[in-house]
Order: structure tokens, then C-alpha cells, then sequence
């Protein structure tokens, strides 16, 4: 069987690709981010798009499904000038190497530029705090792989190389990589656990707004109880899909919309919180280098755990589930807490997420900032035993 042969035309980011019979019928821009390093499917597309790529001379779409001999001809064009300057904006680094810089996102922060939102955003810090980053990932988004609602708050991991970038949306689009949540949502949830699947697209009458819809994408949300409350309930959610406001449009749906949702909730500013109760507490991934697997932690903001001792108050104790998992006080106690474990996964997975043939032999690694809270352990070991 013969292979595709991959021959570097020029420096100037031009590239001629034959399809070997091993390919053939594989999409356009899933051949590309295959044969050509450091490119990633969307940006493989939007080349594409821009009429970047021929295959055998002529312009073909993303979903061409390329042929044995087909000869695709591709420029990678220098990139192109943006309005995004770097701004001196602060930002609560819990980890950061050559590769990759993970982000404790306050409220309030918006993570790219859009309409209504062109300066202090994530990505204007971005630019300020990392050399090179507007080079990496797509236009406008310097090193973004992942994005959080402005008002939801916890942990972003940003690339600060176009391999890592690569490899990081890989591992997300294969659910190598794991988000988890803390949410607060309206009503008390009567299932010990659950799982959500439903497809998500835009509100039909209200634009702004996502719902779930016939023919939405399919979005898949796992849920467990922590504490019940008279009137919330204090979950611990999984996303094994990244669609749009997914979270707070599923928990909407199933009739406990996110304490303090403005957009999908009830009323917005209940419980004395700035936005949606909705925190990323905890991240894990494969490192896009050393192949190392990596857990993030960080507990929620002053405001959640605020909310959570409003609740307290208004029962004569707070429940948690009957998991082990400790009370209210160890919330409190955990915030202002960031934490970062490594560890080493076995050296095929991790080789084939790093993107190379091989790695050398790896030690376990365990850097933590502060300390690492005792509920995020127990809730942690609870999440495992679920999921």
C-alpha cells in the first residue's frame, strides 16, 4: 500500500501533498490537520474556505473526500493583521510552562473579543503576558482552545504553541481532556445522578439565546448531587460535549436552571451573586509535550461560596449527600486555593496525544500552589467512582 508523500515546496508555508491509497476518502480538512504539522481542523478549514488549498489545481470544499493520487496544494499565508493589542490586564496564572498556560478566568472577563466586548478581555491579556501567542490557534484568538461564558468562572487551559494548540483541540475533540463544574441550580434535583442528552442550537425566536432544538448538535451533560438545600441543590457537572452555554442551557432544560442565569435562570442576581453560579473547578489533560497527565484544580469565587453559606443558613444544617464529602466550612476554608497535579499516563496514549512517534521515560511530577483543599479530593474521589 502506497503511503502519501509530503514534500515542503518553500519556507514561504507552501506545501504539496500526494494522497496515498491509505487516505483515500478521508474529508479535506481531516486530511490536512493529519499531513501537515502543526495544523489543526479549523484552521484547515478556514485555509479551505479562503481558497488556500487545490486539489489538483482546482478549489474544492472541507467535506472533499480527497482520492488516491490527488495532488492538494496548500499556502499557509503570513498572519494577518488584527485590531487585538496587548493589554496590561492581571491574570491568576495557577500553571504555566513553555507549552501551555492554564487561567483561573474571573467573572466579568470576557475570554475572545466580539460584539460589544473589543478590549480587556482574556486574549488581550493574553497577548501582554505571553510573547509570540498571536501567532498560535485561529485569528483574533491567540492561543484559545476552550472558552468560558463571561460570567462563568474557573479554569482555561491557553497554548502558547501552534503544536500544543494542535494537540490540545485534539484532545478535547477526542475527550481525552475533561472540563468539571460546580453549579448551583435552582430546586432541589431528586437524582442521585444523571446524564443529559440532548441536542443544542440556537433559540428559534430568541438569536442570542441557545436551546435545545431537533436538529441541534448533540450535547451530552453527566450531573451528580453534592448538597440539597430547602430550594437549590449544589452539583458537580461533566461535559462530554463543549457546546455553547451547554451547562446552564441543559440544567435549564431538565427544570433547575443555574442560580443567578440572567439568560436561561429565573432572575439574575439571587443568592448575592454577579452572574451564573457556575464554576470550572477542575481540568484535566494530557501535557502536549512531555505526555504527562495533568489535573488542574481551583476553588470557586468569594461570591459562590457565599451563596452556599446564604443556603446553609437557612436550614438547620447542610446536607451533603451521604459520600463522605465535607461540609460547607471546607468550602470556605479552600477558597483562594489553586492546585496542579502531574502524573505520567502509559506511553501509547500519552505518545499519540503529544503527536509523537515516541517519548522518553517520564517522572511523576506534583507541583501544588497552596496546597491542595480536602473537599476537592473527596469530591473528586466521589466524581471517579461516578464517572
Amino acid at each position: 500500500m502506497r503511503k502519501a508523500s509530503l514534500e515542503k515546496v518553500s519556507e514561504a508555508r507552501r506545501w504539496s501533498i500526494t494522497v496515498g491509497s491509505d487516505a483515500s476518502g478521508e474529508r479535506l480538512d481531516v486530511y490536512l490537520a493529519g499531513h501537515i504539522p502543526d495544523m489543526s481542523r479549523s484552521k484547515a478549514r478556514r485555509l479551505i474556505d479562503e481558497g488556500h488549498v487545490l486539489v489538483s489545481g482546482a478549489k474544492a470544499k472541507p467535506s472533499y473526500r480527497v482520492k488516491t493520487g490527488d495532488i492538494v496544494d496548500v499556502t499557509v499565508p503570513p498572519p494577518e493583521p488584527t485590531d487585538l493589542v496587548p493589554e496590561p490586564l492581571e491574570l491568576d496564572v495557577v500553571y504555566e510552562d513553555e507549552d501551555i498556560l492554564v487561567v483561573n478566568k474571573p467573572r466579568g472577563m470576557v475570554v475572545h473579543p466580539a460584539k460589544g466586548h473589543w478590549h480587556e478581555t482574556m486574549a488581550n491579556a493574553l497577548l501582554y503576558h505571553c510573547r509570540g501567542i498571536e501567532k498560535v490557534g485561529d485569528l483574533g484568538r491567540p492561543g484559545i482552545v476552550h472558552r468560558l461564558d463571561k460570567d462563568t468562572t474557573g479554569l482555561v487551559v491557553v497554548a502558547k504553541t501552534e503544536r500544543a494548540f494542535v494537540s490540545l483541540q485534539k484532545q478535547i475533540r477526542d475527550r481525552i481532556a475533561e472540563r468539571d463544574y460546580l453549579a448551583i441550580v435552582s430546586g432541589v434535583v431528586r437524582d442521585e445522578s444523571g446524564a443529559i442528552e440532548a441536542p443544542i442550537g440556537r433559540h428559534p425566536v430568541h438569536r442570542k439565546k441557545m436551546a435545545v432544538v431537533q436538529g441541534g448538535r448533540m450535547a451530552v451533560t453527566r450531573y451528580e448531587v453534592l448538597f440539597r438545600f430547602k430550594r437549590y441543590t449544589l452539583i458537580h457537572a461533566h461535559l462530554e460535549t463543549g457546546r455553547t452555554h451547554q451547562i446552564r442551557v441543559h440544567m435549564s432544560y431538565i427544570g433547575h436552571p443555574v442560580a443567578g442565569d440572567p439568560v436561561y435562570g429565573r432572575r439574575g442576581g439571587e443568592l448575592g451573586l454577579g452572574g451564573q453560579a457556575l464554576h470550572a473547578w477542575q481540568l484535566r489533560l494530557v501535557h502536549p509535550v512531555d505526555g504527562s497527565s495533568m489535573i488542574f484544580r481551583a476553588p470557586p469565587p468569594p461570591d459562590f461560596l457565599n451563596a452556599l453559606s446564604i443556603l446553609s443558613q437557612e436550614m438547620d444544617e447542610a446536607t451533603p449527600k451521604d459520600t463522605g464529602v465535607p461540609g460547607l466550612q471546607a468550602l470556605g476554608r479552600a477558597s483562594g486555593r489553586a492546585s496542579v497535579e502531574a502524573s505520567v499516563k502509559a506511553p501509547g496514549k500519552a505518545s499519540d496525544v503529544a503527536g509523537s512517534a515516541s517519548q522518553p521515560e517520564m517522572t511523576t511530577r506534583d507541583i501544588t500552589r497552596k496546597g491542595i483543599p480536602s473537599w476537592v479530593l473527596e469530591i473528586k474521589k466521589e466524581w471517579l467512582k461516578f464517572s
